[in-house]
């Protein structure tokens, strides 16, 4: 074969610059979008923040809501008072970027003077924190305390110790040659911190060690005790007429005892809580005006930035290489303020569609949930799915009813007997109701529930009624024998 050459002709998506950067800060969430603007305005000198940072309200925003959230309001007449402390100190570049929450108009704070000092959030505490802190102030040898550590750092996260004594001997060999009984010594001391039942073996350990804490004149201890040694499985089923066979006592006692142990906590160990408390700060604002659901971004989803005049009016007259520098700091500046206008406006358009096609639900709850997909909004805003998808990520509004990730407004729907459709989250609030109001001892089965969704109309089968129930976390029928 002889080499040649061949023209060919064909088309090829290239993303631009600026539209790959419009695509990424689209995706950023509010504390990540702050980050960015942090490292722009520190790396860019044509950056800047404006001199005026208030911003006039929204078209969309009526001047006495019927229903805007207090933060919102709070936020937008603090407005004013953040711009004129960001001009009186622009003249120092680095306070520009201490003062970058301004420019997203966030809410004004009350700076400490001197002699003050901001409020510091407390230190999260997971349980192995929380039991040794106890153990530091609990008199023990030094052999005794050794192994308390040993055993604290096996527990897990529930509170039960399921590490067999031979494992803890083996990891304290190179301090101290200790037996079992030993062992099993100071478990039983460390079973009596807080929480009770920590350090337990099984459920039914745990529990009796809490029923131990009760003064013994408390009535209903003794069955109580009976029932968590020797009939657990019983109480499981809620047969208390065989509990009361069993044990000889009255169904009196019987159900003074079940009141004592639903008392008692099965996981002692999940009341010491490990991970700090998530915030998330709303995206949009969904309020009721004049009788509409309206839609406003906050504050901090439409940041203010501006170009540095000062710099912008050097470039005529730096030197060739400084020149080009700075052109092209203009142009990154350029690109990222717009970039930032159109993040803003998606936003904004794609929250208003969700309230549009959700606001039954802001009227009257989750069972109100209509089907809705990312297409619905897309064809309606007229933007690509894609974009849709990338907005609805880490993106959170503001409503009446709470603040939810925009995600949550979207789910496929199930036919109707009327033809029409109804969304998953109102069937999964239909089945959280229907099993919130079953008869105790008597929960509904998943063929129970879905023949109670079909008779009122929703068509759902009930391998989709288990789906919906475990995707709730809830357990099943034979699990969920409510004491009463």
């Amino acid at each position: 074969m002889k080499p040649a050459l061949n023209l060919r002709l064909h088309q090829q998506l290239a993303l631009t610059p600026q539209l790959q950067q419009a695509i990424r800060l689209l995706q950023l969430s509010s504390v990540e979008l702050e980050m960015e603007l942090r490292e722009a305005l520190e790396s860019n000198p044509l950056l800047e923040l404006p001199e005026e940072s208030s911003e006039p309200a929204p078209a969309e925003a009526p001047a006495q809501p019927d229903a805007a959230p207090a933060e919102f309001l709070d936020s937008r007449n603090s407005s004013s008072e953040a711009g004129s402390s960001e001009s009186e100190s622009r003249e120092a570049d680095e306070e520009r970027f201490d003062a970058l929450e301004a420019a997203f108009d966030a809410p004004a704070r009350n700076a400490p003077s001197d002699d003050e000092f901001e409020p510091q959030e407390p230190e999260q505490q997971d349980l192995r924190d929380h039991l040794l802190w106890q153990l530091n102030l609990t008199p023990m040898s030094a052999r005794d305390r050794a192994i308390a550590v040993a055993l604290i750092e096996a527990i897990d996260d529930d509170g039960y110790l399921h590490e067999p004594v031979e494992a803890i001997q083996q990891g304290l060999a190179s301090l101290y040659q200790v037996e079992a009984d030993e062992i099993e010594a100071v478990r039983h001391r460390v079973q009596r911190f807080d929480p009770l039942g920590v350090a337990s073996r099984n459920l039914r350990e745990c529990l009796l060690v809490q029923l131990d804490a009760f003064e013994p004149e408390v009535e209903g201890l003794a069955v109580a005790r009976a029932i968590v040694a020797d009939h657990l499985e019983v109480l499981a089923k809620n047969d208390r007429a065989r509990l009361s066979r069993s044990l000889k006592a009255g169904a009196d006692q019987i159900d003074a005892a079940v009141q004592l142990i639903r008392a008692l906590d099965p996981k002692p160990g999940s009341s010491v809580s490990s991970s700090a408390p998530e915030y998330v700060a709303p995206d949009a604002y969904a309020y009721r005006s004049q009788g509409q659901w309206q839609v406003s971004l906050a504050p901090g989803c439409q940041p203010q930035l501006a170009i540095n005049r000062h710099y912008e009016s050097l470039i005529a007259r730096a030197q060739r290489d400084d020149a080009s520098y700075l052109r092209g700091q203009l142009q990154e500046a350029r690109w990222l303020i717009k970039s930032l206008k159109t993040r803003a406006d998606t936003i904004l358009k794609v929250a208003q569609a969700i309230v549009r096609a959700q606001s039954a639900f802001l009227d009257y709850g989750p069972e109100a949930m209509k089907p809705l997909v990312l297409k619905d909004v897309a064809e309606e805003i007229g933007m690509h799915e894609s974009t849709v998808s990338r907005v609805t990520t880490r993106k959170f509004l503001y409503t009446p009813r709470g603040t939810f990730e925009f995600k949550h407004f979207f789910s496929s729907g199930v036919s109707t007997v009327d033809g029409g459709s109804a969304s998953a989250t109102a069937i999964q609030a239909m089945i959280k109701k229907l099993i919130d109001g079953e008869p105790s001892g008597k929960p509904l089965s998943d063929q129970g529930l879905a023949e109670e969704l079909n008779r009122r109309g929703i068509n759902v089968a009930r391998r989709t009624v288990a789906k919906y129930r475990e995707a709730m976390n809830i357990a099943a029928s034979n699990e969920r024998c409510r004491l009463s």
